[in-house]
């Protein structure tokens, strides 16, 4: 997906894990990740997505970026902030599933961090933030504002993952709050079958929102590298299942493959912009699969 860049040890994991503030956090890995791409071969227009849209017949030319041309030998206008500025809201799963870990980070404290740099980009390019976490309801609701940045990332800070979860419920009362066209950032571990998944968030695609989803798993869910035979529990029902993992590897490994190709092929097919996220790696594929959505989505517009 993504290349190296300069910059890239800001987006570690095991680096990001300590630093106490998530403030500093998401500033050090956005703006570390935005310079390191300014200094790359490959540098275009993702990272400008809030300013500048690529030109179309009509557009007055008096708007086209010369100096970004000079670089890039592609024509993009200038954007004003009327023309760019939306609503962001950040879907957060904080169902139990998502306090795993099989070393360092869970999965919480993963897609806290690549919620709150995608905050800060968000609020980087003035617009309004907010968030939604659930599990089987809603657990906090900060409605989007300019002003909200900090009660995110304090919505963030105080996310723990204890009580079971369900999409349906969840985002159905998120897709009849939000009746404003905005931008949707769904970040789950997914615990549910493709289907259900797709059921679930269709009501918040079809009200005319954009909607990004990350699909956040652990290193030890994708490739099942466990050794001794144990009792293996299920963190949403809390039910023990014995299991020999030696036995189970390989079916283990195609029915999680087949999971994950599910809910890309579902998603693409409503237009929905999905990116599976291992909590072993650095942030690069969140932080590029939203500038790269986010730009395709302006050149919608």
């Amino acid at each position: 997906m993504a290349q190296s860049i300069p910059g890239a040890r800001f987006v570690d994991p095991a680096i990001l894990a300590r630093i106490g503030n998530l403030e500093l956090l998401a500033r050090q890995v956005v703006e570390g990740f935005i310079n390191g791409l300014h200094r790359a071969p490959y540098f275009g227009a993702s990272i400008d997505f809030a300013e500048h849209r690529g030109y179309v017949a009509g557009d007055d030319i008096r708007r086209v970026d010369w100096r970004l041309y000079a670089r890039t030998d592609r024509y993009f206008v200038k954007q004003y902030e009327a023309d760019t500025n939306t609503n962001v809201n950040i879907l957060f799963d904080v169902s139990r599933s998502m306090s795993f870990a099989s070393r360092g980070l869970s999965k919480l404290e993963y897609a806290a961090f690549v919620a709150a740099c995608l905050a800060y980009l968000a609020h980087r390019q003035r617009d309004r933030v907010g968030i939604v976490t659930f599990d089987t309801d809603i657990v906090a609701h900060v409605p989007p504002s300019a002003k909200h940045f900090d009660m995110v990332l304090h919505t963030l800070d105080r996310a723990r993952a204890e009580r079971p979860g369900a999409l349906a419920r969840p985002l159905g009362l998120v897709a009849e709050h939000f009746k404003r066209r905005g931008l949707l950032i769904l970040i789950s571990d997914f615990y549910e079958e493709p289907d259900a998944v797709l059921d679930a968030v269709k009501p918040l695609r079809f009200l005319g929102n954009d909607l990004i989803v990350f699909h956040v798993l652990d290193p030890a869910e994708l490739d099942f590298g466990f050794e001794d035979a144990s009792s293996f529990e299920d963190l949403e029902s809390g039910e023990q299942v014995p299991v020999v993992p030696e036995s189970l590897r390989a079916e283990y490994r195609r029915m999680i493959q087949e999971h994950v190709a599910a809910l890309s092929t579902r998603f693409s097919e409503h237009r929905i912009d999905y990116t599976m996220l291992n909590t072993a790696e650095p942030l690069d594929r969140a932080l590029f699969g939203y500038l790269s959505s986010r730009e395709r989505l302006l050149r919608v517009r």
